[in-house]
């Protein structure tokens, strides 16, 4: 089956840098009424969020969320533990099977409410890492030190993609209006401040519709030509960090060629670089025009945005083919790679 899937809608908070006193679910709420409006749909034939108990630091998070949603009379929904560009896969599928025409994805999260490094380390090997207690920004300066060490750049490459990420980002509306960086010892060596995205608090939803749903609901769909997402192994130890061998397939997999546009999960600066090599894009396409994670960085929400900010490219004409990434686990360990076009496959 041949269903054309597309994203029609595209909402999201302005982001905050501190905890503004807002429960999660206050958060969305805004977010869910928007997208409710921007389309005319009251009620979608699938919704999925995605999100992370360990942000909130109680069980079953996501369900208290929807509350912003409106469960009654019953919907069909599901959740992914992951951020939301994971969700929108699984509603991705869902559409595929042809039976409905509308998904709600959304996804959020608040980094003011604990200590980032100290979560993510969760995330690890439970037997060997985690209780080392190694945090992500550590994981990441070795990540790093590799790299450089391997593809002979340098820390001002690093500098490069920091400054030009925050200048962009000064430019949206939604990200963080941070500083160009300036004289700031490491966070951990190779790693200044700056190239670590910031702690961020923030939500965004998308919708998807199929066919002519898509149509009558956006003058132009930004059609998902592509998706693919693969893993590599869990252990850091365990594979090259230099490069991104998971992106590099999910790409060939997804047809990302040809884009004029590409949003890129790079919560460090190091991750631009690698990405952009193994996504093989040159100084032809604007990368994170956005200003990316490294401007705004709402956990569980940051994937899912980089595909609404490519889809955005192609609703307003700036753009005909634009691709978006999405990353999870330590080192970039999984990603998912999003193709969009202005024109659908059918």
């Amino acid at each position: 089956m041949n269903t054309e899937i597309a994203v029609v809608a595209f909402v999201q908070t302005r982001h905050s840098a501190q905890d503004d006193g807002l429960a999660e679910v206050e958060m969305l709420a805004p977010v869910i009424s928007e997208i409710k409006e921007r389309t005319g749909l009251n009620r979608f034939g699938f919704t999925c969020s995605g999100s992370c108990d360990y942000l909130v630091g109680a069980p079953f998070s996501f369900v208290s969320a929807l509350d912003a949603v409106g469960a009654w009379p019953p919907i069909s929904e599901s959740h992914v533990e992951m951020d939301a560009a994971w969700a929108l896969y699984e509603a991705w599928v869902r559409l595929r099977h042809g039976d409905v025409d509308t998904a709600l994805v959304y996804g959020f999260g608040k980094g003011s409410q604990g200590v980032l490094p100290e979560i993510f380390t969760q995330q690890l090997d439970p037997y060997y890492l985690a209780p080392l207690g190694v945090d992500q920004v550590s994981l990441a300066a070795v990540q790093a030190r590799a790299y450089l060490e391997r593809a002979g750049a340098k820390e001002d490459d690093l500098r490069a993609v920091a400054a030009r990420s925050r200048a962009a980002g000064r430019d949206n509306p939604y990200a963080l209006h941070l500083p160009d960086p300036g004289d700031e010892g490491y966070e951990v060596a190779p790693l200044r401040p700056s190239d670590v995205a910031p702690v961020t608090d923030g939500a965004a939803a998308i919708v998807l519709a199929a066919g002519d749903k898509a149509r009558e609901l956006c003058e132009r769909p930004a059609w998902i030509t592509g998706i693919d997402h693969r893993a590599e192994a869990h252990s850091p130890g365990a594979r090259d960090l230099t490069r991104s061998e998971s992106t590099r397939i999910a790409a060939r997999k997804a047809g990302a060629d040809g884009v004029q546009v590409a949003e890129l999960h790079a919560q460090f600066s190091h991750e631009e670089l690698i990405l952009r090599e193994a996504l093989g894009l040159d100084d032809s396409v604007a990368v994170n025009p956005s200003g990316g994670a490294l401007s705004a960085n709402p956990v569980m929400a940051t994937g899912l945005i980089r595909i609404g900010e490519a889809a955005a490219r192609v609703h307003d004409g700036t753009a005909t083919r634009a691709l978006a990434h999405a990353t999870s686990g330590p080192c970039l360990q999984q990603n998912l790679v999003c193709v969009l076009s202005g024109e659908s496959n059918g």
